[in-house]
């Protein structure tokens, strides 16, 4: 016999109902709280979210968030992320929004909240007293003055649902009372992770599933003449080819047969795209046709360049840099009925949308989207665009052609050279004026970046790699000039801290007191396909801005650190850069240090500070190195970087993602750089040894992280991704200079010109 309970919220009668299976292919009401969360009769909870694991341990801190508002133990908790159908739609996890998306409203605090709530009227009701005197402890409630009388969740809801709308007046937990979100509690993922008993999507296996090979262009945009389908029909593991414009592909019995007969198989391919030469790559780029934007422009920085006391002109470059995952992406796809109506798609897939992902694949296949489910299934880690949408799509594709289920995983050729969209590459050029003391008068960004794709949507195939070859247009760039801005965005984080950010006449949205500004962005057509890559745009800029900002400060003889103060106006990032300074005990006097010795190793540091999207997280850091001026090399001795990112939910997790992310960005300063050829037109970064990543064993710096903890904000973002190949989250500017090629070597002939790792040039 069922206990149906009724109680009433915000004025209306609901009452409790059997917890039906969620619709695998309906749409997910987001709008509800039982499409967030079931209690069961046995008191388990199960939790369900947008917002996916990467191995950054987002999900610890989920089911933090949950033990805290329910009042539960964690190991009661189970959280399922990245189903479609099942978990609500939260869009991309990227971006560093999770924590914000699951603590704001419409999130999942607030669906958890809105659970407590009427669980407490439940209670009240149960136990005939006020919800007032009520206390809850491991989800059971206990009458105030009489333990005796208590009932747990399980007993109240005896598995049905809660049939309610998320209530945007319920409260959450203040901060100041958190017993488990502030703690240290320990990844709940890493247990089977260390000891080899975590399921990847690597692992995944269907019954009847055979295994699929792609075959790309030999050259960057090249397309197929023809292909010899008889050139593998001898082969063992009942070989089929499959080719759908420019997708090529191959499906097997076994991954050896399909590894074999890619190999094999005979592809007449046209001539590529005519590539800029590497050598001149920055130059090349500031001469192409542009998309242009201002984030800010007061009109006036001409003039009060002119009048200033003292001018600073400086360049700085980026190169291309590419993901680089440790392990090869991979996924699994069973597409029954070909396409039409009636046919039907799973897929199973480390993306980190799955959402976009099916609305994208549906397009790809022919298929209703309401037909096509993708599970996500963690990979080797994401911090961005790698291969994980394309290699989805060619398991869709291979899956669809033969009926049957196809696992593809690329292989370390095929995720480098073309599994995986790249960061791009980026010139960016600054002015800055002073006046007779030293202080900012007027500062302008110039900057060039590329593009070509993007994330998987609802509308364009194309914008992944996969369904570009089969077919699919991606949308091109369309050169436009600028034209005024009417809001301050610094998304992108192109706008230096230092400006006020003062946008047609609204309030100044910018951390600083420079009035005189102007920031303009070029995106041109890039002539490989790009991406999101870690801290996507926001390093490049926080790089060559807080660069520069070290070349004024020592244009003036001004101290680093103090100089930037002397132009916040944010207090919070004035907090941040100080935390750093302090506890790296900053030595305050100009830099270069006076008396360096002209030979031999003399040891440097550098300072930078960034609001990462303007409105997303403080973070600053101190940079200690050495330079052996004989050799050029350069060693990190120690890294001290500061945090704010609101109430810290886990402490030990935002330590480890600044950690990480202190490591990747010594691998993209000092290792990381895309290369190819001009003729042939082909990309020559197709392993470890060709595209340098900081290895494992090398010397590691002395890491120190400083967390600052205000409990009267909202929480922010502090790292979206972890990799799985010693790296971490964002860098925030890391400047050290690149270190000398090899006499002979490409990097040595080609000299200060040529493409490569960060660097800053001209100044005057």
């Amino acid at each position: 016999m069922a206990l149906i309970v009724g109680f009433s919220i915000g004025g209306a009668n609901r009452r409790l109902a059997a917890q039906n299976p969620t619709n695998q292919t309906g749409p997910v009401d987001a709008t509800q709280a039982d499409s967030w969360i079931t209690i069961g009769a046995d008191e388990s909870i199960t939790v369900y979210s947008g917002k996916i694991e990467f191995g950054q341990g987002f999900s610890t801190v989920q089911t933090q968030l949950v033990a805290e508002e329910l009042s539960v133990p964690l190991s009661r908790i189970t959280v399922v992320f990245g189903d479609t159908g099942f978990t609500p739609d939260q869009g991309v996890t990227s971006g560093s929004q999770s924590t914000v998306t699951e603590f704001r409203p419409g999130g999942l605090r607030q669906a958890v909240d809105t659970a407590r709530d009427a669980l407490f009227q439940l209670a009240s009701q149960q136990l005939d007293v006020p919800a007032s005197g009520l206390m809850v402890q491991n989800g059971v409630f206990l009458v105030k003055g009489d333990p005796s009388s208590q009932v747990s969740y399980g007993e109240l809801l005896q598995g049905k649902r809660f049939n309610l709308t998320l209530d945007s007046k319920t409260a959450p937990k203040d901060p100041s009372q958190y017993t488990v979100l502030g703690t240290s509690v320990p990844r709940i993922d890493i247990p089977t992770k260390a000891t080899g008993q975590f399921q990847y999507v690597q692992h995944v296996r269907l019954a009847g599933m055979l295994h699929g090979r792609v075959v790309r262009p030999p050259l960057v945009g090249a397309t197929v003449v023809s292909v010899d389908k008889n050139s593998v029909a001898l082969l063992p593991g009942n070989i089929q080819v499959v080719v759908k414009n420019n997708f090529v592909g191959v499906v097997a019995d076994t991954e050896w047969h399909a590894i074999q007969a890619a190999k094999a198989l005979v592809v007449s391919w046209s001539g590529g795209a005519t590539l800029p030469d590497q050598n001149t790559l920055y130059t090349w780029m500031q001469q192409q046709p542009s998309e242009d934007s201002f984030t800010v422009n007061s009109g006036d920085t001409a003039q009060t360049l002119a009048q200033s006391a003292g001018k600073v002109t400086a360049q700085y470059l980026y190169p291309y840099q590419m993901h680089g995952a440790l392990a090869s992406s991979c996924a699994v796809a069973d597409v029954r009925g070909g396409s039409g109506k009636n046919a039907t798609a799973k897929i199973w897939s480390a993306t980190q949308g799955v959402y976009p992902q099916r609305d994208s694949v549906a397009l790809l296949l022919g298929i209703p989207n309401a037909n096509v489910r993708v599970i996500f299934v963690e990979g080797s880690g994401c911090y961005g665009l790698n291969g994980n949408d394309s290699v989805s799509f060619d398991a869709a594709l291979l899956s669809q052609a033969v009926g049957l289920p196809v696992r593809v995983q690329y292989s370390r050729r095929d995720e480098m050279a073309a599994g995986e969209s790249y960061g791009p590459a980026y010139v960016v050029k600054l002015n800055a004026g002073v006046d007779s003391r030293g202080q900012l008068i007027a500062w302008t960004y110039e900057g060039w970046s590329l593009t070509k794709g993007n994330r998987p949507n609802a509308t364009t195939p194309g914008n992944i790699i996969s369904g570009a070859m089969a077919g699919f247009p991606t949308p091109p760039l369309v050169p436009a000039a600028a034209t005024p801005p009417k809001t301050f965005s610094n998304n992108g984080n192109s706008a230096a801290n230092y400006v006020t950010g003062a946008v047609a006449g609204n309030p100044p949205g910018g951390t600083g007191t420079v009035a005189s500004q102007q920031v303009l962005e070029h995106s041109i057509a890039s002539p490989f396909f790009t991406g999101p890559l870690r801290s996507p745009d926001r390093l490049q800029n926080t790089f060559a801005n807080e660069s520069f900002m070290d070349e004024v400060a020592a244009a003036v003889t001004a101290d680093p650190v103090q100089y930037r103060l002397r132009h916040l106006s944010d207090p919070r990032l004035m907090g941040v850069l100080n935390a750093a300074a302090n506890a790296a005990n900053w030595d305050t006097r100009p830099s270069p240090k006076p008396g360096n010795a002209k030979t031999g190793v003399v040891a440097g540091r550098g300072v930078s500070c960034v609001l990462y999207e303007g409105d997303n997280g403080y973070s600053a850091m101190v940079a200690e190195v050495s330079v052996d001026q004989a050799t050029g090399i350069i060693t990190v001795t120690r890294l001290v970087a500061s945090q704010d990112s609101g109430p810290v939910s886990n402490p030990d997790g935002l330590r480890n993602q600044m950690e990480g992310g202190a490591l990747q960005g010594m691998s993209r300063a000092l290792h990381e750089e895309v290369t190819w050829n001009v003729d042939p037109g082909a990309i020559t970064s197709v392993d470890w040894k060709t595209y340098p990543v900081l290895p494992f064993g090398a010397p590691l710096p002395v890491i120190e992280t400083v967390l600052l903890n205000p409990l009267n904000v909202p929480q922010l973002g502090a790292g979206e991704y972890h990799h799985h190949r010693c790296r971490g989250h964002r860098q925030r500017g890391l400047r050290c200079h690149r270190r000398p090629p090899p006499a002979g070597s490409v990097h040595a002939r080609a000299g200060a010109g040529r493409a490569g790792r960060p660097k800053l040039r001209e100044r005057e």
